[in-house]
């Protein structure tokens, strides 16, 4: 029978070691479905998983350069995202006395009322409604303390 020696190593090209790594790759794929087929393939519980990425944090973590790096590199994204963000926000132009908060010029006082007459009720109404945008102010430090003790006055009444 002829041998098969390797020309340059002068080992023999026999089993898994000697195919190429699609055909490793294909036989072990077979392997692993033929296990899952009979039931006796390893499945990773939840307790495992954890146990294994524990191992590898703790194992990754033990060296203080490779640590130091990432955390340099996550600091400079930080940094360049909160620069850009600011970059953005200053160009962006701001809403000047007289605009609207996207800048469109607002209308004058006397074209920005409507009119209004009507019966309600059987009661006579006259009024005037201003039709420019209107800019809420925060809540005061009253009306959140009236929130929470109108919350608490319907919470006995159920």
């Amino acid at each position: 029978m002829p041998s098969q020696e390797s020309s340059n190593t002068g080992t023999k090209k026999r089993g898994f070691g000697s195919m190429d790594r699609e055909r490793q790759r294909e036989i072990a794929r077979q392997g692993g479905k033929a296990a899952h087929a009979r039931g006796s393939a390893h499945e990773f519980s939840t307790d495992e998983a954890r146990a294994a990425g524990r191992k590898g944090g703790v194992a990754v973590s033990q060296n203080r350069q490779h640590m130091a790096e990432i955390g340099r590199r996550g600091g400079e994204a930080r940094g360049a995202a909160h620069a850009r963000r600011r970059a953005e926000a200053s160009q962006r132009p701001q809403a000047e006395e007289g605009t609207t908060p996207s800048g469109s010029p607002q209308p004058p006082e006397s074209e920005a009322k409507i009119r209004v007459t009507g019966d309600v009720q059987g009661t006579p109404v006259e009024g005037e409604i201003d039709t420019r945008p209107q800019t809420t102010p925060p809540p005061s430090d009253e009306s959140e303390v009236n929130v929470g003790q109108d919350d608490e006055a319907h919470r006995r009444a159920s």
